[in-house]
């Protein structure tokens, strides 16, 4: 039998907050009731795609539109893809930088691809979306995580991004509102950023797929600061429309043509590869960016009052404490010292033995960059308030037992 080696790019993907929905297998098959709060998904929940989006997508598979799209996208989604950027974000682009993409996932990995070399470093927030990190070593580079200070409420550290540059980065993230702290950067801290990027002429990639989900905190976009440093966003339906499932996100170019012109053509090219994005779901999109808006405000409210309800309740618990998110609806609570390294030896230890014991399904911090994320987990607070007083009352009770145990049977573990 002829044996098959697989690639160690393959073998060495890692992407916690799906990695340990296999945890959960057994207990399902034995009955135990999962409390999912490991995936940012507002359509599983009471979050539901708007109708008209909906009959836009009936209405084009039953009007025949099942053909292959042009690889960049449908013309009327790319110019209602620029209105939205100019709405919204106040960024002035053209419909000929703006690139369709099969979720905001495809658009980071064909952006990876166009930029990374074996060797080359990308400087992201730490903690960051995993994929980040995950695509960055496929493609044989090396991720490099700038600080986040969590004590301001995760405000990047300009002073240790700048100390991180070197002639081996190729590009700054941005991941604004943040996944997983929920942190919305301020101006000041994004002019900062774009400072040391033009200092150094790099690109910034920035990911602002959460830019209509902030709560106290206005969001500005990147791209909206700058006419000369390279900025490449990223951004997409999931979160705002409901549309986790449909799988449909974009990017654009802006600022300094020449230096963009080639990284386009290289996404371009691997676009053509894969065909296209779904076409009945692209003549969607462009229908909910052209449609009524009024339904975000409810969106955002409704967060809200979860996102205050999550901060009040893990502050209260013993062993537990986090700052308030600001946008997106991520809370990353950071495990006490005491705990860790005593009753668990790394917060992923602490994920799986809370699923095993209570059902609730969370996520390890440190599979958002094992420097700035360990020790913390990433709860998604988009249940209704009932579920997540569940999901809390059982992480409360877990963390009590925990604590009368034993010490030396707690020390003895792994």
């Amino acid at each position: 039998m002829t044996n098959v080696k697989v690639t160690k790019r393959a073998t060495d993907i890692e992407y916690a907050i799906r990695d340990v929905i296999v945890h959960t297998q057994d207990l399902i098959k034995n009955g135990r009731k999962i409390h999912y709060l490991n995936i940012g998904d507002p359509a599983a929940f009471d979050f539901k795609t708007p109708a008209y989006v909906k009959a836009a997508l009936c209405k084009a598979i039953d009007e025949d539109n099942n053909y292959y799209s042009p690889s960049e996208g449908r013309p009327e989604l790319r110019e209602a893809i620029v209105k939205k950027e100019k709405r919204v974000n106040n960024v002035d682009i053209s419909a000929d930088k703006v690139i369709v993409t099969d979720g905001i996932s495809e658009g980071i990995e064909m952006l990876m691809a166009a930029i990374v070399e074996k060797g080359d470093d990308i400087l992201f927030p730490g903690p960051t979306y995993s994929p980040y990190i995950a695509y960055t070593k496929f493609f044989e580079g090396t991720p490099v995580a700038y600080e986040t200070i969590e004590n301001e409420c995760w405000v990047p550290n300009i002073d240790d991004l700048r100390r991180k540059v070197s002639e081996k980065t190729k590009a700054i993230v941005i991941t604004n509102p943040n996944n997983p702290t929920g942190a919305v950067y301020s101006e000041k801290c994004l002019k900062e950023i774009i400072d040391v990027a033009g200092e150094y002429d790099l690109p910034i990639i920035s990911d602002e797929i959460y830019d209509q989900l902030t709560y106290e905190k206005d969001f500005i976009s990147t791209a909206a600061l700058t006419d000369d440093v390279p900025v490449i966003g990223l951004n997409g339906f999931s979160k705002v429309y409901q549309m986790t499932g449909w799988r449909l996100g974009y990017m654009y170019f802006k600022g300094q043509e020449k230096i963009l012109e080639n990284l386009r053509l290289g996404v371009e090219k691997q676009c053509r590869i894969r065909l296209c994005a779904n076409t009945p779901v692209q003549i969607a999109g462009a229908a909910a960016l052209n449609g009524p808006q009024g339904f975000v405000k409810g969106i955002v409210e409704k967060l809200k009052q979860r996102r205050d309800y999550a901060y009040k309740r893990l502050n209260e618990i013993e062993g537990f404490s986090t700052t308030k998110p600001e946008g997106a609806f991520y809370i990353f609570p950071k495990i006490s010292d005491a705990s860790i390294g005593k009753s668990w030896k790394n917060d992923q230890e602490f994920v799986l033995e809370l699923l095993k014991e209570t059902g609730v399904l969370i996520v390890n911090g440190s599979g958002f960059d094992p420097v700035y994320g360990k020790d913390h987990v990433r709860i998604v607070f988009l249940p209704p308030i009932d579920e997540l007083e569940q999901a809390f009352d059982a992480i409360e009770e877990f963390m009590k037992s925990e604590k009368k145990k034993p010490v030396l049977r707690r020390v003895g573990r792994g």
